[in-house]
């Protein structure tokens, strides 16, 4: 559960998306008084979307990747898992993943570090990852055995301690070296990159990652935009991608 102290912070780091100045003049009294409550508890929020939400008389909004349910005055916020107990879904993971979807999959393909199998992938994952984390070094090890399975892997940059820190200087010199794939390789392994500087998509990475609410890393996301979870082995990983509704991309 979220602290009032990083609903905050997700509400703060939030940028508007799609609904400006033009959809907000348009938006009915309820949507109003969400804005106008979240305005009143944290003056700087801005919001991706605000939305009747499947909870009679209440707003969902999405802030930061996240959600949180406002009373339709305005007055009650709620933030927390929604479920349907008839369908036993996760209606705010759901409908978050149709959020975080679209977002990832406006980054290109030559933005992305990618580690595909030899043959056509069955599934693709997009990975926020940081340089010096633990266990995204582990993943990394094991990129062949998801590979094996099927499974691309393909890497963002989230380095957690921040924008012109010495985790996001490493990632923009893995990023500039002219062996991409291989200097990624080798500081998964522990190497220090070589000091380089070009135009880079790591702040922009960044700045993705605190949108669709990545707090660690590795964050890994489905093709659908489910969040399946930080490391997973590679037969893990293989049964959650399996288990998603999404259809395996050899299937599209």
């Amino acid at each position: 559960m979220m602290t009032h102290r990083h609903i905050a912070a997700a509400l703060v780091i939030a940028l508007p998306l799609l609904f400006a100045s033009a959809a907000q003049a348009a938006e009915s009294p309820a949507d109003a008084a969400a804005r106008k409550a979240l305005a009143e508890l944290v003056p700087q929020a801005k919001v991706d979307a605000v939305e009747q939400a499947p909870l009679p008389g209440f707003r969902q909004v999405i802030v930061g990747g996240q959600m949180v349910y406002l009373s339709d005055d305005g007055k009650y916020l709620l933030q927390g898992a929604l479920y349907d107990t008839k369908s036993k879904r996760d209606l705010t993971a759901s409908r978050l993943a149709v959020d975080t979807k679209r977002k990832v999959d406006a980054v290109p393909a030559d933005k992305r570090i990618v580690f595909a199998p030899s043959g056509k992938p069955k599934y693709k994952v997009t990975v926020f990852t940081d340089i010096d984390c633990g266990y995204c070094r582990k993943l990394h090890s094991q990129v062949a055995e998801y590979n094996q399975r099927g499974i691309e892997l393909d890497y963002l940059f989230f380095p957690r301690s921040g924008l012109n820190t010495p985790s996001y200087d490493k990632a923009v010199s893995v990023w500039c070296a002219k062996d991409r794939k291989g200097a990624f390789t080798a500081a998964k392994s522990g190497a220090n990159p070589a000091p380089l500087k070009c135009d880079n998509p790591v702040a922009e990475q960044f700045t993705l990652g605190t949108q669709v609410g990545v707090n660690a890393t590795p964050a890994i996301f489905a093709p659908d935009g489910t969040h399946i979870g930080g490391y997973l082995p590679p037969d893990e990983m293989l049964s959650r991608l399996q288990s998603l509704a999404t259809p395996a991309l050899a299937d599209n």
